[in-house]
C-alpha cells in the first residue's frame, strides 16, 4: 500500500476529470473454487478499486460524489465468528482512515445512495464488470441487466481511469522493477531445472513456488510447454525431450504490480543450428524494439517495423519470399507471428484490458485493425508516452493447423514457401519477452537483472546446471 496522500491525490484527479454524478468503484468478493468455503486464494482485488482505494479486503465499494466532493467507503464489518477463522480484520471505518476517506458505512447504504441518485436523475458511473456477482450487484442497484452492463458502463469513467493508470509514477515503477527482479528468479530457476526427463509440470510448479515465496504470487497462469507454437500452452505431465525447445512465459505480482517475461530454452542446453537460426531472428526483433521505442512513436509502427525485419530474415531462411512491404501489408508474416508485439502492463498483466482494449491500447488517432489475421491481435498501437509500461514480445511459431489451412487455400502463397515451411511443422515456437518503461527520450527494460536470453549467454548459464546438483 502506498501513502494516504497517494490515494487521496488519485481520487482528486479522477473527480477533476469527470463532469458530474457519482462514481461506483466496486471491489471484488471471494471467489469459490468448488464450494463456498473453499475459495481461490489469495483473494484478488479489483485493480481499479485498488488503485483509488488501496484496500485488499473483500466486499467493499468506493463511492465518489463528483458534485458534492465527498468520498465514502462502504462494506460490512467482520463479526467475531469470522474473526475466529480469519483473525482480526480492521473495521471499515479504520480501512477508510488508512486511505484518507472521510465517510464510511455499511453496505446497505449503497442501495440508498443509488436510489437517491436515480430519483434525482444523476449520472451513475461504473466500469465494465467482469465477475458474475458484480453483475448481479449492479442489476440489484441500478436495474441494468447483466447483458446490457458492458454498453451501459461509463465511457467517461473508462477514459479517465485509463488516462490515470496508463502513466506510471516513480512508486509504481519501483514496484514493477521489483516484480521483474522476482521474474528473474522465476525464469533462472526454470533455466537451471530444464533437462530431458523432467516434466513440464514440475518446472512450472517450481517457477510458481518462487513467485509465491518472493511476491504475492503469479500474475497469471504460468505458460510452460515444449509446444511453443501454442500461445498459452499449459504445463502438463509430459517429460521434456532432448533436442526440443521449451517456452516459459511467467510473471509475478509484487505490491499489486506485475511482471511478464518469456524465455525459450533448449532442453538439452544447446540450440541446434536450425533452432539457433530462428531464435536469432526473434532475438534481433526483440532487441530492435529497445532502439526505436520512444515517446511520440506509435507502438503499431514499432510492431510493423519488427514485422518487416522478421520478414526479411525469414526470407533469408527461405521460409518467405517476395517484396517485404507487400508481404507485411498482406499479413503474410502472421503465419509465423500471429499476435501483437506487446501490451500495456501494470496492476494487470494486460493492464486495464477489462476496460476495453480500444480505449487502452488505442485512441482516436490510432484505431485497431480487426479484420486482418494477426493484426487483429495487436493490443497496443497508440503513441507512446513517458511513463508507459508495456511488453516487448516478438515470436516465431510453426502452427501445423495454420500452415495446413493457408497452404490448402493458397493464402499468401506469393510470399510463403510452403514446401520449406512443411519441414518446420515439428519445430514448436520461439518467443522472447521483456517489460519496457518509456523514458524521456527512449525506453529501458524494467528490473535490475536481465534474465539470460542471448544464445551464448543462455547456453553458458544453463550449462551451470551440473554444478547445481
Amino acid at each position: 500500500m502506498f501513502s494516504i496522500e497517494t490515494y487521496k491525490q488519485r481520487r482528486q484527479k479522477l473527480r477533476s476529470m469527470m463532469s458530474s454524478g457519482i462514481i461506483l468503484l466496486i471491489g471484488n468478493n471471494e471467489s469459490p473454487a468448488n464450494y463456498p468455503a473453499n475459495t481461490y486464494a489469495p483473494m484478488r482485488q479489483d485493480s481499479s478499486f485498488l488503485y483509488f482505494f488501496g484496500q485488499h479486503r473483500e466486499g467493499l465499494v468506493g463511492v465518489i460524489d463528483i458534485d458534492n466532493n465527498t468520498e465514502t467507503l462502504l462494506g460490512d464489518d467482520i463479526d467475531v465468528e469470522d474473526i475466529v477463522w480469519m483473525g482480526f480484520t480492521p473495521s471499515v471505518r479504520e480501512l477508510a482512515d488508512e486511505v484518507g476517506v472521510e465517510k464510511s458505512g455499511p453496505m446497505r447504504e449503497l442501495k440508498t445512495i443509488c436510489n437517491e441518485a436515480l430519483r434525482l436523475k444523476r449520472k451513475i458511473h461504473f466500469l465494465p464488470p467482469y465477475r458474475f456477482d458484480t453483475k448481479i450487484q449492479i442489476m440489484d442497484l441500478l436495474g441494468i441487466h447483466p447483458n446490457q452492463q458492458k454498453e451501459a458502463a461509463s465511457l467517461e469513467l473508462i477514459k479517465a481511469v485509463v488516462a490515470l493508470r496508463a502513466t506510471k509514477t516513480e512508486q509504481e515503477i519501483e514496484a514493477i522493477d521489483h516484480a521483474c527482479d522476482v521474474g528473474y528468479a522465476m525464469h533462472t530457476t526454470a533455466q537451471l531445472l530444464i533437462a530431458p526427463g523432467v516434466t513440464e509440470r514440475f518446472v512450472a510448479g517450481q517457477v510458481d513456488g518462487i513467485a509465491r515465496s518472493l511476491s504475492q504470487g503469479s500474475g497469471f497462469p504460468t505458460i510452460f510447454s515444449q509446444h511453443g507454437e501454442i500461445m498459452h500452452g499449459c504445463p502438463s505431465d509430459v517429460k521434456l525431450e532432448a533436442g526440443r525447445i521449451v517456452i516459459c512465459d511467467a510473471g509475478c505480482e509484487y505490491d499489486d504490480y506485475c511482471s511478464d517475461h518469456t524465455r525459450t530454452m533448449p532442453v538439452s542446453g544447446k540450440f541446434d543450428q536450425r533452432q539457433l537460426e530462428v531464435y536469432s531472428i526473434v532475438e534481433d526483433c526483440h532487441d530492435y524494439v529497445l532502439q526505436i521505442a520512444k515517446p511520440g512513436v506509435k507502438y503499431a509502427d514499432v510492431h510493423f517495423d519488427v514485422c518487416r525485419l522478421m520478414t526479411d530474415r525469414l526470407k533469408e531462411l527461405g521460409l518467405m519470399k517476395g517484396d517485404t512491404e507487400e508481404a507485411v501489408r498482406a499479413g503474410a508474416h502472421a503465419m509465423f507471428f500471429p499476435h501483437g508485439l506487446g501490451h500495456m502492463m501494470g496492476m494487470d498483466v494486460h493492464d486495464m484490458e477489462g476496460l476495453g482494449q480500444i480505449y487502452v491500447g488505442f485512441d482516436e488517432e490510432t484505431r485497431p485493425n480487426l479484420e486482418q489475421f494477426g493484426t487483429n491481435c495487436l493490443r497496443m498501437g497508440r503513441r507512446l508516452e513517458k511513463g508507459f509500461v508495456l511488453t516487448d514480445e516478438p515470436g516465431i511459431y510453426f502452427i501445423p493447423a495454420l500452415i495446413d489451412e493457408w497452404k490448402a487455400g493458397g493464402h499468401c502463397a506469393e510470399f510463403i514457401n510452403f514446401d520449406r515451411v512443411e519441414s518446420y511443422k515439428n519445430f514448436g515456437g520461439v518467443r522472447i519477452e521483456d517489460d519496457l518503461l518509456i523514458t524521456d527520450d527512449g525506453c529501458r527494460f524494467l528490473g535490475t537483472k536481465r534474465i539470460p536470453y542471448h544464445p551464448k549467454e543462455l547456453e553458458e548459464f544453463m550449462g551451470t546446471r551440473n554444478n547445481q546438483k
